[in-house]
């Protein structure tokens, strides 16, 4: 995959979430949410200068923000860095 996001974004792929809750209950994937966590794969020129996210660092997003694409046939997320809440250490 040769993909460089421009501007201040940032390429994400999604983090699965458990499929059961604690206590052992299985969700089915018809009441799944969409995760709102997901790994950076690919970072914009700029957003590499700035330095406060870079690649292979997991973040918490907006739940109604990025565009989906599918690339080679793996689904991703394109994010504008305002729309990251955060990065988990």
């Amino acid at each position: 995959m040769n993909f460089t996001p421009l501007g201040q974004r940032v390429l994400v792929k999604r983090v699965e979430e458990e499929a059961k809750t604690a206590s052992g209950i299985i969700i089915p994937d018809n009441a799944k949410e969409k995760p709102l966590t997901g790994q950076v794969v690919a970072i914009s020129s700029e957003v590499a200068e700035d330095g406060d996210i870079a690649k292979d660092d997991t973040v918490v997003f907006a739940k109604y923000s990025g565009t989906d694409i599918t690339l080679e046939g793996e689904e991703y997320l394109v994010l504008n860095t305002d729309d990251i809440l955060g990065i988990i250490k």
